[in-house]
């Protein structure tokens, strides 16, 4: 039996509790709050790349008591597709409460050694798939005059890092859009859009990563579950925060890299080197950036968080 709920199911608004729509739903810290929101009774809609992978969490949902699930395979960098997810969930629960937008990839590279595909698609993802994203939420949030859009960002949302310029470019790019859409949206008082921050986490991304670089990469210290940083997604629905940074070493990192970029440049390098990569052997890889691997998809990685 699916884990998917049925098409022709319909439900009416005073039936469902809270319609929660998921993208990058079948891993990391987005499977994360879909069980979350799935403990508080939720319908939810998971979108990822991966059907194989989102039955699973799924699956996952309807255990932690999930009100209904619905699965949409679907990148976003697929507007027609997103259009779809979302079409989803208001077509068979009348309306759309909450959106947390968690789709990324990540790659490894100096500058001059990034293939440019590479480099394009991990922007691409996060940028394009962000636009795609809201360009399908927002007309449905001003037709309700209500509802709440959660973005997971990233500290390199806010500082730089060598050998990360496609994850940062992203990541940049993306919170501009953040930004630009709580701007917005101003005249819409029951509609908010927050962004959630964390630093390291322990989630499967770092073993889905592209990279040239020859070793493995792993997250930095201090490293937080999956499910900590999805407290703080979920909390941004009932106390909505233009940018929150979910981990406690985020303040100071930034404040160092702001304040006293000298010596944050003369650290950087060796501290990631020291943290946040292994001394083994790793052939060049493409990783997940251009299709999904669903074997590797998981709530969280090998990593102990905290």
């Amino acid at each position: 039996m699916t884990a998917q709920t049925p098409a022709d199911d319909v439900y009416s608004a005073r039936e469902v509790r809270e319609v929660v729509l998921v993208t990058g739903g079948s891993s990391g810290i987005g499977r994360a709050s879909a069980i979350g929101f799935a403990r508080r009774g939720a319908s939810l809609v998971l979108v990822s790349r991966s059907a194989e992978a989102l039955d699973r969490a799924a699956a996952e949902c309807r255990d932690a008591g999930a009100s209904a699930v619905h699965v949409c395979p679907a990148d976003v960098l697929d507007a027609d597709a997103v259009q779809a997810a979302v079409d989803r969930a208001t077509g068979t629960f009348g309306r759309l409460d909450v959106v947390v937008h968690s789709a990324t990839v990540m790659a490894y590279g100096r500058i001059e050694d990034m293939d440019p595909e590479v480099f394009q698609r991990v922007v691409d993802t996060a940028v394009q798939g962000t636009f795609h994203l809201f360009q399908a939420v927002v007309p449905v949030f001003r037709a309700q005059r209500r509802g709440s859009l959660v973005v997971v960002s990233s500290l390199l949302a806010s500082i730089t890092t060598p050998t990360m310029s496609a994850y940062v470019t992203a990541k940049w790019g993306q919170l501009g859009l953040i930004r630009t859409l709580q701007q917005e949206l101003r005249d819409l008082p029951d509609v908010h859009v927050s962004a959630v921050a964390p630093g390291g986490v322990s989630t499967p991304i770092y073993e889905q990563a592209a990279t040239v670089l020859g070793n493995s990469a792993h997250p930095p210290q201090p490293v937080y579950t999956p499910e900590r940083i999805a407290r703080d997604v979920l909390a941004r629905v009932a106390n909505p925060r233009r940018l929150k940074q979910s981990g406690i070493a985020n303040p100071i990192i930034i404040a160092g890299f702001r304040l006293f970029p000298a010596v944050y440049d003369a650290l950087v390098a060796p501290l990631l080197k020291m943290f946040s990569m292994g001394s083994d052997e790793v052939p060049p890889t493409t990783g997940n950036v251009f299709a999904p691997v669903p074997d590797k998809e998981a709530t969280r990685g090998p990593y102990r968080g905290i």
